[in-house]
């Protein structure tokens, strides 16, 4: 990542925080890639916050914004599996930002009240 784009992805990621439509929590737990190719190639991958529309994740794998991934987790005793987009990485930190998409009314309530319960 050149210095112009870690800059920008910087910016975009500051100004991304005042857009936020959810509260995002501080959240550790595993998480892993539905695909056999990302999951070989993760490694090992772990969420280090969470929200109602999104994560962020550690992982060793590189990954280009817009990329889809399906994870699967178990958060706070809840199974998910959801979809997401790539919206911004952090080569230096090992770390994505996703961003989930087509996810169910019953699923965001389910992520909204696991969000809430990180909260206690």
């Amino acid at each position: 990542m050149t210095m112009k784009t870690a800059e920008a992805a910087e910016m975009s990621a500051v100004a991304g925080a005042n857009r936020r439509a959810h509260e995002r929590v501080t959240a550790t737990f595993d998480v892993r890639f539905q695909e056999t190719a990302d999951a070989a190639r993760a490694l090992r991958a772990y969420s280090l916050n969470l929200s109602a529309g999104g994560l962020c994740l550690r992982t060793r794998r590189s990954y280009d914004v817009g990329s889809h991934v399906r994870l699967q987790m178990t958060v706070d005793g809840e199974d998910f599996d959801l979809e997401g987009i790539i919206s911004w990485v952090r080569d230096d930190a090992e770390a994505i930002g996703v961003r989930f998409v087509g996810v169910s009314d019953e699923d965001q309530a389910r992520l909204q009240r696991v969000v809430a319960s990180f909260k206690r």
